[in-house]
């Protein structure tokens, strides 16, 4: 079963493509298989790759498998982990506030994280993996669990794991485990050089 072909039935884009943009997508039911650290890397070294301000490269991923994994568990809150037990891993994204190179504030270190996240989740998909972003997690827990210092800002979890059938889910999320839709790109994009939105 390829995570992409379910999308690539729902998912039609308007203009030409690569298939690699909207056949990926976050499903939540995952086997509970264990996955190597030589599967995993290469999501990693996608998101290497990423465009960064000064190429400073702020992204810092913390990676729980094994028995890791149950600490990690312990940051989500209740509905996450109804179906983030059966990952091969779960994954804290942090961004370094400053700049490297000379310690002064790097404004867009949230931006460029979200490029190396995007790298991973594509790389993922390629592999049929599922990789699932996810924001329903203790920030603080997490901070204080793992002493994450102030000059670094927690972003985001997310999950990894192999593609299951949805009839692994509960019951109630089973019927939302589909590819979603877009907003039109004449939603999001103003072409007369002007802020249209509310």
């Amino acid at each position: 079963m390829k995570l992409t072909a379910q999308a690539k039935k729902i998912r039609k884009p308007t203009t030409d493509i690569s298939p690699l943009f909207y056949t990926r997508w976050s499903p939540r039911a995952m086997t509970g298989e264990s996955l190597t650290r030589e599967e995993l890397l290469p999501l990693f070294e996608a998101a290497r790759w990423a465009p960064s301000s000064y190429n400073n490269q702020p992204w810092r991923f913390i990676i729980a498998t094994a028995e890791q994994k149950e600490k990690f568990m312990d940051f989500l809150g209740d509905f996450n982990k109804q179906w983030c037990k059966n990952a091969a891993a779960l994954v804290v994204v942090c961004s370094a506030n400053n700049f490297t190179h000379n310690g002064q504030p790097a404004i867009t270190h949230s931006f460029d994280t979200g490029a190396a996240w995007m790298s991973v989740a594509l790389e993922g998909a390629r592999r049929n993996l599922v990789v699932h972003g996810m924001q329903g997690f203790e920030y603080d827990k997490v901070k204080q669990t793992l002493q994450i210092p102030n000059n670094y800002t927690i972003e985001a979890m997310f999950a990894i794991g192999k593609f299951a059938k949805k009839s692994i889910l509960p019951k109630e999320m089973r019927e939302k485990e589909v590819p979603s839709s877009r907003k039109e790109v004449n939603e999001f994009v103003n072409w007369d050089g002007k802020f249209e939105w509310q």
